[in-house]
Formats: C-alpha cells, sequence, structure tokens
C-alpha cells in the first residue's frame, strides 16, 4: 500500500468542485466537515511511506497505539497552549513544545531503538504537523496581539483574526492529503480551501486581465495532476536506475580516493548527488499532485487564462537543476520548508537570522549529527555566495556576452558547493562526513572562509547607492517640512479669516 491510494480519493473529493456560487462553497464546507470527522479514524492507519529525507522504503501501517498517538499528543498539548496560555507568549510555547515534542522522538528512536541508516518513520508526518503549529501559532499571534502597522504585508496577509475550533485546528494538521509528506500550507489558504472560498477573490480578475478579455473557465487540476504524475515516473525511473551506478558512499572509498583525480572526484560527487535528488523529486510532486486532485493548490491564473496550480508545490525542478547561485538553488527547493523557517524564524530573529535559520532547519530535521554539518557549512557557503556576489557579479553586468559566461562560472560553482554541502546530510554519520572532507581538504570551507573575510559585506556600489538614497531621503525630508508649514501656515490664515 503506498501514497498512490489517494489519489482516487483526491478527485472524488474534487467533486465537490463542480457547483457554483453559493450552493458549492456550502457543499464544500459540508462536505470539508464530514472528511475532518473521519481523520481520527484514518490517522490510525495512516500508512508511513517516504518522508522528506528517505522515500522509497517499503510502506507498512503504523501500529495506531504506539505511533499514531503522537500525532494526536503533539496536536492536542499545543492546542491547550493557544486557548489556555497568553496570547502574548502562547506562539513562543507553542513552538518550544512542538518542537521539542519532535526533538524528543527523534532522539528516542535514533538513539535508544535504533540508530541504523535512515528510513521513513512516525516521526516524516510529526515534521509536517511540527510546521503547521508554529505557523498556526506565529499567525494567530499577529492576527489577535500586533497592530497591523507592525506586521509585514506577508504577515498581515496570514494573520488568523480567530481562535479555530478543535476540529478545524485538527483538519488543518491531520487531513489525509498532506500528513504523509505534506506539503505545510498556511491556515487560511487550507481553510479557504475546506470552505470553499478559495477561488472567489481570484475570480476578480478574468484569467489575468482586468477588461475582461477572456471567459471564466472552472479551473480543474486534471491537466496539472497527469503533468506531475508523468514527472513521478519519470524521476523514480531515474532514481531507481541512477543511484545504484553513482552511489554518493564511493566518494569516501579509500581506493577510489586515492586513484581517481581530484577533478574527476568534483565530476563524480555532482553525478551522484544529480542521482539522489530524483526522489525527493517523486515524493514531493506526488503529494503536490495528490493536494491537486483533492481540490487544493490553486493559485490563480496565468496570461492566457490557464488555471495555475501551485499554491503549495514544494519545488522548481529546472530552477533547481540550473541554478546560478546558493540563494537560488534554496529558493526553489522545499519550498514550503523554506517559508515556514522565514515566517517562524528568520523575519523575527533579532540576532543573527541567518544562522538562526539554519539551526533550526537542523534540529527540525533530526538528530544526526550529519544534518548539523550540512547546516553549519550552509551557514557559511550563504555569507560567503552573498559576498561574492555583491562584490563580483555588478561587473559582469555590462554586456550580455559577459552575463553568459559569469551565468555558466556561477552556475557550475553552485553545483559543487551544494554537493559538497550536503554531503553529511545523505552519509548521516561523522566518521565518514569528515572524512569526505579532508579528502577534500577541506578546501571549499576555507574559500568561503578568506571570501569572508576579504570581502566586504556591503561593496562599494551598494554604499554608493545607499548615501544617494539618504541624500535623496535628507533632501525629501526638508522639502516637505518647508510644505508643511506652507499647509499650516494656510491653515491658520483660514481660521484667523474666518474669526
Amino acid at each position: 500500500m503506498s501514497l498512490e491510494i489517494y489519489l482516487p480519493s483526491g478527485f472524488l473529493f474534487s467533486s465537490v468542485l463542480e457547483e457554483s456560487g453559493r450552493e458549492r462553497g456550502k457543499s464544500i464546507k459540508r462536505k470539508g466537515r464530514r472528511v475532518t470527522e473521519q481523520i481520527g479514524r484514518r490517522a490510525t492507519r495512516v500508512v508511513n511511506p517516504c518522508s522528506e529525507c528517505e522515500v522509497l522504503t517499503p510502506c507498512r501501517f503504523l501500529p495506531p497505539h504506539r505511533y499514531a498517538l503522537h500525532f494526536l499528543v503533539q496536536s492536542g498539548l499545543t492546542y491547550s497552549i493557544m486557548i489556555f496560555a497568553e496570547l502574548e507568549h502562547m506562539h513562543k510555547l507553542c513552538f518550544i513544545v512542538a518542537l521539542g515534542y519532535l526533538s524528543f522522538c527523534q532522539i528516542t528512536r535514533v538513539y535508544v531503538f535504533d540508530y541504523g541508516m535512515y528510513s521513513a518513520d512516525f516521526t516524516g508526518p510529526m515534521m509536517v504537523i511540527t510546521q503547521k503549529i508554529t505557523s498556526l501559532a506565529f499567525e494567530i499571534h499577529d492576527g489577535l496581539t500586533r497592530k497591523e502597522e507592525q506586521l509585514t504585508p506577508s504577515q498581515r496577509c496570514l494573520a488568523v483574526r480567530k481562535m479555530p475550533s478543535l476540529l478545524e485546528y485538527l483538519s488543518y494538521n491531520c487531513n489525509f492529503m498532506g500528513i504523509l509528506a505534506g506539503p505545510t500550507c498556511s491556515y487560511n489558504d487550507y481553510m479557504a480551501f475546506i470552505e470553499g472560498t478559495a477561488y472567489q477573490p481570484r475570480h476578480l480578475e478574468t484569467n489575468g486581465k482586468e477588461n475582461g478579455k477572456y471567459k471564466h473557465t472552472e479551473p480543474s487540476p486534471k491537466n496539472n495532476v497527469i503533468s506531475k504524475l508523468c514527472t513521478c515516473a519519470i524521476s523514480l525511473a531515474i532514481f531507481l536506475s541512477v543511484s545504484k551506478i553513482f552511489p554518493v558512499e564511493r566518494s569516501i572509498d579509500d581506493k577510489f580516493i586515492a586513484s581517481t583525480p581530484f577533478i574527476l572526484q568534483v565530476f563524480y560527487l555532482y553525478l551522484s548527488m544529480l542521482a539522489t535528488r530524483p526522489k525527493y523529486y517523486f515524493i514531493w510532486t506526488l503529494s503536490d499532485a495528490i493536494n491537486n486532485a483533492a481540490g487544493f493548490g490553486f493559485n490563480g491564473y496565468n496570461k492566457d487564462g490557464t488555471p495555475r496550480w501551485d499554491l503549495i508545490s514544494n519545488l522548481r525542478i529546472l530552477d533547481i537543476e540550473f541554478a546560478t547561485s546558493f540563494k537560488m538553488f534554496l529558493d526553489n527547493w522545499n519550498i514550503q520548508t523554506a517559508l515556514w523557517l522565514k515566517r517562524v524564524c528568520y523575519e523575527r530573529c533579532p540576532i543573527n537570522p541567518t544562522a538562526a535559520t539554519f539551526l533550526l532547519s537542523a534540529m527540525w530535521h533530526g538528530v544526526y549529527p550529519g544534518y548539523y554539518l550540512t547546516f553549519l557549512t550552509g551557514i557559511g557557503m550563504t555569507m560567503a555566495a552573498r559576498a561574492l556576489r555583491h562584490n563580483i557579479r555588478p561587473y559582469f553586468l555590462g554586456s550580455t556576452t559577459h552575463k553568459s559566461v559569469y551565468d555558466v562560472i556561477t552556475w557550475a560553482g553552485t553545483q559543487v558547493a551544494i554537493c559538497y554541502t550536503v554531503v553529511p546530510f545523505v552519509l548521516l554519520a561523522v566518521g565518514p562526513s569528515l572524512k569526505f572532507y579532508r579528502s577534500w581538504y577541506y578546501c571549499i570551507h576555507i574559500a568561503c572562509l578568506l571570501l569572508v573575510l576579504a570581502l566586504p559585506v556591503k561593496p562599494w556600489h551598494l554604499r554608493a547607492k545607499e548615501e544617494q538614497q539618504q541624500q535623496n531621503s535628507l533632501q525629501g525630508g526638508l522639502t516637505g517640512d518647508h510644505n508643511s508649514q506652507c499647509i499650516t501656515d494656510n491653515n491658520c490664515n483660514q481660521k484667523h479669516k474666518a474669526t
């Protein structure tokens, strides 16, 4: 039994979309609530397929008396905090409890029961639930305690203005479409889908045209689901056929290291990581297709009038494979998790948000040392890539030829840097990971350190731009003060004349 069993359920659930107007919305809401009432029963027979870190292991039923209970315990504890704790501190307590409970389960699974190589287990769904719990807690905090002017545009859009009921809360956390592999989504987007209002705001413009040139068409996910299933099939075939030819473990084989020129080791590492990524493409694209089949994921229309179903998509494969910067790669990989990290950590952490975000990502993924080596390396990579891009890139923007050369060089550098960074993530243990880095003489670590120390944080063109903006702002302020004084004087004169 596998994740594909939910596709027929998704298409059955999407049948409610064929209704129109208010009746369609009411019908969706009624059927959505009937689905949520069955979640408790579904949760006790959840299949554990592929988590975000390993997707092609045999699938088994989760024993309800042992593992599925963790979902309810984690959700129940945090919901109690939302209801009874002070709103000012509720989001922080929920964050600590949800992440702490997830870490406790990961620690006991790895260090108490079985340290063996990673396999799919109940902590995979718990990782998704943790994202949803913490996201909702911060969204409630933004909606009920903070003023509008204190919120960023995205926080204002995602803010939850009333406390969800227990049924709505469990439905959001444990709905059958996303409990196994996600992806996570905002509470407002999920409730708009359940209540049948997901299409209304996007219908204000006709297929992206304000003049109504194109006719409305009922959005259907069929073509997108078929396309994503084809992507799944291709990704699965590539992974099963190529990953065995280029195993990552060969990079730390003594004979391979001694007999292979360094440039060929670099090329082999790229091929091995290229063969590893399709398993993530498979599971994330399949989970996206399942949600789309149920009618969840509509994101407006393209300019040609075709519907977009990428609201909760988790990756953009071509942008990943042809990324020309470390940031571009991360922005298109595990998109929903990146958004979660940005919303709950990066935008809110007052001290060194980059390091805090990478540390949170490592804690969320699990307790294997390889995760921490990867994300600690990622901090240095991010800082070096940022400094290099800000200082070097402007010199290549003068002509198309120079820009093309820059793109080719940065593409190759980005791919090597990503492969080098994520080797510990794949190997998991400290010994093999450090052995790999020693075989490369820690060369990229050293290069990143030198770049961060040698290149200025703010290059000359950014400093000049900021100085110009400050001068313009100062001049604008003086002009504004003068105009304000004139307006005040005019008002006083009018009052004096009236008197």
